[in-house]
């Protein structure tokens, strides 16, 4: 049986923390994890960039509550959920994902959390477990799936390798060569398309 496990900003979502760094005006708080593919000095950046502009975890939420789904992001998962089990597998976090869940149909995520400090500021991040992405993936395997993967950044690199089937969507040229995988879909039709035609 196979078993779907997508990534989700820049696939299903936009970038979070690209909202946030144009509410907020901070530019660095822009970068994400296809400009830096050490995801824990990221975090570091946008809780010293966060602490230094002042501005606070329900700041972050208020941002956060209004993003939308990407253009098709809700049909094509529709889609997907309707033949396949399928989960979103994230390094973003579950204060974020879970008030955005509804807007996607209430999928199954695994994410992180976030530390919230006595002064209401992010203070740092706690991860579910530490390189995840491929641990699930190796977990569903244990238990007899074909894992079939999506993701567009360098933290999904893992996932995709340790995936029998792995496809990046929407990637930017640096990320398709540091993949080493062949497939690259332009986007998420493209991507049901190459799901179909490897899914058994």
């Amino acid at each position: 049986m196979n078993f779907i496990c997508l990534d989700v900003e820049g696939v299903l979502l936009p970038e979070i923390w690209i909202r946030i760094a144009s509410v907020t005006d901070i530019a660095g708080l822009s970068l994400t994890t296809r400009d830096e593919p050490d995801f824990n000095a990221l975090m570091l950046r946008r809780c010293e960039l966060l602490r230094q502009h002042d501005v606070s975890y329900t700041d972050i939420l208020r941002i956060v509550r209004e993003v939308e789904p990407l253009p098709g992001a809700v049909a094509f998962l529709s889609e997907v959920r309707r033949r396949w089990p399928c989960a979103l597998i994230s390094d973003s976090f579950y204060e974020f994902l879970l008030p955005l869940a509804p807007k996607l149909g209430l999928p199954t995520v695994f994410c992180h959390n976030l530390i919230i400090g006595d002064d209401g500021r992010l203070t740092g991040w706690r991860p579910r477990l530490v390189d995840q992405k491929p641990q699930v993936v190796r977990s569903l395997q244990a238990l007899g799936f074909t894992v079939i993967a999506a993701g567009d950044s360098y933290n999904d690199l893992g996932m995709l390798r340790q995936a029998e089937h792995g496809f990046l969507v929407n990637a930017p040229p640096a990320i398709r060569e540091a993949a080493g995988i062949g497939t690259c879909c332009a986007g998420l039709e493209e991507l049901l398309d190459e799901i179909q035609k490897v899914a058994r």
